[in-house]
């Protein structure tokens, strides 16, 4: 049933942003509205978002204006605001005091943001607060190099930006989101390029947890107006995409019940004062059994439609909380599903347990499966959206055989 006193509205265009608009569709039969600087795939011919193409909408300014001119313009209805990518979520944190006046927009406040976005923060305050994370070497600058000679653990090492926002204002040539280093000479090339790009933070170098993509999990919370968690979904990645701007995305997901990680999280949530979603990523350690964050993402993840799935729909823990109603016990996702979102086939032929074959199988079988894009009341009658979500789905078998 429609509540048109609801009023979505989103800031991006990727599957994160159609992964919202669903939830919010799910559960109250309302179109959201949505700003990108450009169209992208996920969420064009959509009947059930109202997408809108302001070029420089990265520039604050043009951001402010854009989103007050809106809520002008649409006076009636509670206004939810929402980031859909780091720089989108980032620029809402930074301006939150403005937009509060218009829309509800939980998020941390700026100081703390500043403190987790950066990877080296963010593993010194896990230190602080008794949450594991890998083996880490922070290079501030190439005059630091020197550090490659002594590292506390061996080749082959991770490298990744500190920054992720940084990070991808500076493209070049084999830019990847994450990169693995075989030896010491290949670690100072990829740093080099990374450092000549003219990104000017942090680089991390991280011991490399060993296992595939079945090692990953993600964690996604959503803490209220009053700092306390309301919500946790953890989910057991199965598969993530392959390509070199994709690696890291998650692409096959079981929900499963980890009370000792989730306590701890809850915790540390908590303590530091946290509003809004947050989405950690992390692998198990099969050398010490332990669960260690490699990240933490200040809004709802690229892959949030495993959550809804779950059964806690993201939407409704926006407006409950917006108007004060949320239950005073946390919703904590202990039923298994399965969320996808490349062909079935490819993900079977990735995972290597038998027990997980056997689980994913019998959740498909029983009903207890699903994928984001395809959402029956987007496709039907909607010829151009269903031609898209097919071609888009077959396109992965492309993809998997070049990046197997």
């Amino acid at each position: 049933m429609s509540d048109n006193t609801i009023i979505p509205v989103l800031l991006g265009a990727d599957l994160n942003c159609y992964s919202v608009a669903r939830a919010f569709h799910e559960a109250y039969g309302v179109r959201s509205y949505a700003f990108g600087r450009y169209t992208l795939g996920a969420t064009k011919y959509s009947k059930i978002i109202d997408f809108r193409v302001v070029e420089d909408l990265y520039d604050d300014r043009v951001m402010l204006d854009t989103l007050i001119r809106f809520a002008k313009s649409h006076p009636d209805g509670a206004k939810i605001l929402i980031g859909c990518t780091d720089a989108y979520a980032d620029l809402i944190i930074e301006n939150q005091k403005t937009l509060s006046e218009f829309y509800f927009c939980p998020c941390p406040d700026q100081s703390l943001a500043g403190q987790l976005i950066s990877k080296d923060s963010f593993y010194d305050m896990c230190g602080r607060y008794g949450i594991d994370y890998p083996a880490t070497v922070i290079l501030e600058s190439k005059d630091a190099l020197h550090k490659l000679d002594s590292l506390p653990f061996s080749y082959p090492v991770i490298i990744k930006p500190a920054s992720s926002i940084r990070y991808w204002e500076h493209p070049f040539e084999g830019m990847k989101k994450v990169y693995r280093a075989q030896t010491k000479e290949s670690a100072e090339k990829i740093i080099d390029a990374i450092f000549s790009s003219g990104y000017d933070s942090s680089i991390i170098v991280q011991d490399l947890i060993p296992g595939d993509d079945s090692g990953m999990f993600v964690l996604t919370s959503y803490s209220d107006r009053n700092a306390k968690v309301k919500m946790m979904c953890m989910g057991h990645v199965l598969l993530e995409e392959h390509t070199p701007k994709g690696i890291g995305n998650h692409v096959a997901i079981v929900t499963e019940y980890h009370e000792d990680v989730m306590d701890r999280m809850k915790r540390f949530l908590e303590q530091i004062g946290y509003r809004g979603f947050s989405n950690f990523d992390m692998k198990y350690d099969p050398r010490d059994h332990k669960f260690k964050a490699f990240e933490i993402n200040l809004r709802q993840g690229r892959s949030n439609h495993y959550v809804t799935h779950a059964g806690a729909n993201l939407a409704r823990l926006l407006v409950e909380d917006c108007r004060e109603s949320l239950p005073e016990e946390p919703e904590l996702v202990k039923d298994a599903s399965f969320w996808y979102t490349v062909p079935k086939k490819i993900i079977y032929s990735y995972i290597k347990d038998e027990n997980m074959q056997k689980t994913v199988r019998s959740l498909v079988k029983n009903g207890k499966s699903g994928s984001a894009l395809w959402y029956r009341p987007d496709l039907l009658t909607n010829p151009m959206r269903l031609a898209y979500v097919i071609i888009h789905h077959l396109r992965y078998y492309k993809k998997y055989r070049q990046y197997p």
